[in-house]
Parts: C-alpha cells; sequence; structure tokens
C-alpha cells in the first residue's frame, strides 16, 4: 500500500482533494473539473480510497466522493519544523523591512 506522500505526489490527485475540500463530488464532476476522462479519475479515486484520504457515499446509483482529512495529519506532522522554520525566516523579513522603512524616513 503506497504511503500518503506517495499518494499526494500526484498532481492530479491534489487537485481532487483541492476539489473535495469545498464538498464532496461525483466522479463526472470531478473528471470534468480536471479534464480526465471518467476512467482515468476513477482510478485516481482508487488509489485516494485505498491511501484512506477519499470516503465514497452511494446514494442510489451515484457514488459521492468526500475528503477523509485524518489521513493529512500524517504530512501535516512532517511539515511542522518547516512550517517553524519559515516563521522564523518571515520573522526576520519583517524586521528588516522596518529598520529600511525607519531609514527611508529619515
Amino acid at each position: 500500500m503506497s504511503t500518503v506522500f506517495e499518494v499526494v505526489a500526484e498532481p492530479s490527485r491534489r487537485r481532487i482533494l483541492d476539489l473535495l475540500l469545498s464538498r464532496p463530488h461525483l466522479v463526472g464532476e470531478l473528471s470534468e473539473e480536471l479534464g480526465l476522462t471518467q476512467p482515468g479519475t476513477s482510478k485516481h479515486l482508487r488509489v485516494l480510497r485505498e491511501a484512506g484520504l477519499v470516503r465514497v457515499r452511494q446514494e442510489a446509483q451515484r457514488r459521492w466522493y468526500e475528503l477523509n482529512p485524518e489521513p493529512l495529519a500524517e504530512l501535516d506532522g512532517w511539515l511542522q519544523p518547516y512550517r517553524r522554520l519559515w516563521a522564523q525566516r518571515l520573522d526576520s523579513l519583517e524586521d528588516y523591512l522596518e529598520v529600511m522603512t525607519e531609514h527611508e524616513s529619515e
């Protein structure tokens, strides 16, 4: 089974997750938004479903795909140290810009 990292490395799958972030979608809606064939979209959805990132809810003949955000916690945990790094750099940039603004007003 693929890891969450491997699954979200594929751009079409990330786009599907982006679309599902707003609301559940039918496979046809996703195909249209992505510009992919329905079988191609279904393959991506199967991989996302197997990784636990997507749930399927069936209503009559329709299958609604919705985001399951829990597995994204693994990614979030991995990114945490990098967020601190960027926050420190942005703080340094803010300090630098304040100094530059003070020098310009003198």
